[in-house]
C-alpha cells in the first residue's frame, strides 16, 4: 500500500526544507514568504534495519524498501480562504494524503523573518486549522446541497445516511471544530465519512521546527505545543530543519552518525519522521525475500493474512489459499528459508491469522 503525507504550515516556518530533507524531490527554500508555489512532490524510503539485515543476507538482484509519498503545498495565512496569500486552493492537492505533517516554528531567528511578525507556534496552529477547517466547511456544504436532494426526492437511503454524516460534519465546523471530534458507530457511516477525504478528518503529525541546541530536548515553545494538543490523539516530532538539511548533504553513513552522536541525537529527525508517521497511521511491515527480490510491504496493524496478501496484489488477496510465515528472529537465526524449514520455524497459516511487524511472508493463491 502506498502513504501519501501532505505538509502544511504558514510561509517561513520550514516547511519546504523539511520537503527537501525527506524527499527525492527538491523544492525551492529561501528567507520570503511564499517560496513554495507550485505543489512539490517527492518520495523516501522507509528506512527499516531489518530490510538491510535481509539483503545480506539473501544477496537478492532487486531491492525494494517501503516508500512515503510527500507533498509540500504553499504556505497558509490567516484569510486564505478569502484570497489572502496565495489562497487556499493548493489544499486540494492533499485532500487525499492518509495524514497531514504540520510544521510549527518553534525558533527565535531576527533574520528570518516571520508572517505574524512574531513567534508564537499555538496562535500559528490556530491560524492554519482555521483554514483547514473552512476549506472542509466548503467541501461539506456543497456535497450537502447535492445529497439534500437526492435524499428528499428519491428517498434513496445511502443519500440519508451521507446527509447525516454530513449535517454533524457542518455542525462541528461551524463551531470552530475539526472534523476528526466527530465519530460514528455505525459502519456505513464510517465508511461514508472516510470517503469524503475532509482535511481536518486526517490524523496529524506536528513537526516543531526548533533551533540546534534544541533538537536534542526541544524547548519552551514545544513545551506549549505539548500541553495544547496533549488531548488530540497526535503525533509530536522536534527536529531542527537546519541540522536535517546539514544531514542530507553528507554523502555516507559514518559522516551522518559522527555528525549525530556530536549532537546527541540517536537518529535523524527524517528517520524519526517515518517511525512516527506510521506509528500516527497505524501501520507496520512484512517482507518478502528470495534471490529475484527482497521486498519490505506496508499493510495496516490488525490485517489478516489474506488483506496482507492483497497488498501485493488484488488477485492473491481473492484467491487466498494459506501464507508461509517465517519470523524474522528465526530467519536472522537460522540463516536461509530451508533452515527454518528443516528446524520447524516456517509456520503455515489460514486465512485468520493476524500478520506480525516483521513477518517474512510467502502467500500461495488460486483464482
Amino acid at each position: 500500500m502506498s502513504v501519501k503525507c501532505g505538509i502544511v504550515g504558514l510561509p517561513n516556518v520550514g516547511k519546504s526544507t523539511l520537503f527537501n530533507c525527506i524527499s527525492s524531490a527538491k523544492a525551492e527554500a529561501a528567507n520570503f514568504p511564499f517560496c513554495t508555489i507550485n505543489p512539490q512532490i517527492g518520495f523516501t524510503s522507509v528506512p527499516d534495519e531489518r530490510l538491510e539485515t535481509l539483503v545480506k543476507m539473501v544477496h537478492p538482484k532487486n531491492i525494494v524498501p517501503a516508500t512515503v509519498e510527500i507533498v509540500d503545498i504553499a504556505g497558509l495565512v490567516k484569510g486564505a480562504s478569502k484570497g489572502e496569500g496565495l489562497g487556499n486552493q493548493f489544499l486540494a492537492n492533499i485532500r487525499e494524503t492518509d495524514a497531514i505533517l504540520h510544521v510549527l516554528r518553534c525558533f527565535d531567528d531576527t533574520n528570518i523573518v516571520h508572517v505574524n511578525g512574531s513567534v508564537d507556534p499555538m496562535r500559528d496552529k490556530e491560524i492554519v486549522d482555521t483554514e483547514l477547517q473552512i476549506k472542509d466547511l466548503e467541501t461539506v456544504e456543497s456535497r450537502l446541497s447535492k445529497v439534500q436532494k437526492q435524499a428528499k426526492t428519491g428517498g434513496d437511503k445511502d443519500a440519508l445516511k451521507l446527509c447525516n454524516v454530513l449535517e454533524q460534519y457542518k455542525a462541528a465546523l461551524e463551531k470552530g471544530k475539526s472534523a476528526r471530534t466527530v465519530t460514528f458507530e455505525n459502519k456505513d457511516e464510517q465508511k461514508l465519512a472516510k470517503e469524503l477525504y475532509l482535511l481536518t478528518n486526517k490524523p496529524v503529525m506536528y513537526v516543531c521546527n526548533v533551533d540546534e541546541k534544541s533538537a536534542k530536548n526541544g524547548n519552551a515553545y514545544v513545551e506549549k505545543v505539548r500541553e495544547t494538543v496533549k488531548d488530540e490523539g497526535a503525533e509530536i516530532l522536534v527536529l531542527a530543519a537546519k541540522i536535517e538539511s546539514d544531514i542530507a548533504e553528507m554523502e555516507t553513513y559514518e559522516d551522518k552518525r559522527m555528525f549525530l552522536d556530536e549532537m546527541g541525537l540517536k537518529e535523524s529527525g527524517v528517520v524519526r519522521l517515518i517511525q512516527s508517521a506510521y506509528r500516527l497511521l497505524n501501520l507496520e511491515t512484512f517482507f518478502t525475500q528470495g534471490e529475484p527480490e527482497v521486498r519490505a510491504w506496508t499493510y495496516n496493524k490488525g490485517d489478516k493474512a489474506p488483506q496482507a496478501a492483497g497488498v501485493i496484489h488484488t488477485d492473491f488477496e481473492r484467491g487466498f489459499i494459506r501464507a508461509e510465515v517465517i519470523k524474522f528472529q528465526d530467519f536472522v537465526k537460522y540463516g536461509s528459508e530451508a533452515a527454518c524449514r528443516a528446524a520447524g520455524k516456517l509456520a503455515t497459516e489460514g486465512k485468520d491469522y493476524t500478520v506480525q511487524d516483521g513477518d517474512i511472508m510467502h502467500f500461495l493463491f488460486n483464482v
